[in-house]
């Protein structure tokens, strides 16, 4: 990691009790964009535990996180406040794309959507969007039957305060329904919470209605302009 932070550039490490020639402690101070992160669960420290899987991503059939060595990376306790702000989870997204590419790194779970990334899939994506490029929806959100013919988000209110549902008209044809399930995710972490119906144009042109439902912290989406 020490050799990381000297050439990726993303990030720094700003505190390292080691340092001056100090006993490993297991934990860093990881500094990008101002901001500063907790990184914890390195030797000789256990491993970090990991929160209950529901998604993966790109990871091999037989990856079992509960086998494997896990560090934790969260903004500092100067951050506790805004741990959740858009600049502060995109820098920490940053981060993890980064330690990524540490040889041996087999995948990156994210906590709010309660998903398991491959190193590589996670980095690439999560680079891509920094860089300008789509926010990567299939690993910093999931998406899930609710079990009646409808789909809905995990993990995108971490990024504007509501999960994303789309009614099961919309999502009837599951490979379709993703499509606009990964479009207006993309969209809505562009935009930021919504607070009134809106039209919006789905990928193959057709009109989708987006209607926040405040009291459940959700946007519904249905076919039609009305």
């Amino acid at each position: 990691m020490r050799r990381l932070a000297d050439t990726d550039g993303q990030f720094s490490i700003s505190f390292d009790p080691a340092g001056e020639g100090g006993q490993e402690e297991g934990w860093l101070e990881l500094l990008a964009n101002g901001l500063t992160f907790d990184c914890t669960g390195l030797a000789p420290q256990v491993g970090s535990e990991v929160p209950e899987l529901a998604h993966s991503y790109a990871v091999s059939q037989d990856f079992n996180a509960a086998e494997r060595q896990a560090i934790l990376i969260r903004p500092g306790p100067h951050l506790s406040a805004g741990g959740t702000m858009f600049p502060v989870v995109r820098t920490l997204a940053m981060i993890a794309a980064s330690l990524a590419a540490l040889e041996g790194v087999q995948a990156v779970v994210w906590h709010p959507a309660r998903s398991a990334i491959e190193a590589g899939y996670f980095r690439r994506s999560v680079m891509r969007w920094i860089e300008g490029g789509a926010f990567p929806a299939l690993g910093l959100t999931a998406l899930a039957s609710d079990g009646n013919g409808g789909l809905t988000s995990e993990g995108l209110s971490l990024f504007t305060g509501q999960e994303l549902y789309l009614r099961p008209e919309v999502a009837s044809d599951t490979g379709e329904g993703a499509k606009i399930a990964l479009r207006l995710i993309d969209w809505l972490v562009e935009n930021g919470r919504i607070t009134e119906s809106l039209a919006f144009t789905g990928p193959s042109g057709e009109t989708l209605r987006l209607e926040p439902v405040d009291n459940l912290g959700i946007v519904e989406v249905w076919r039609g302009s009305h």
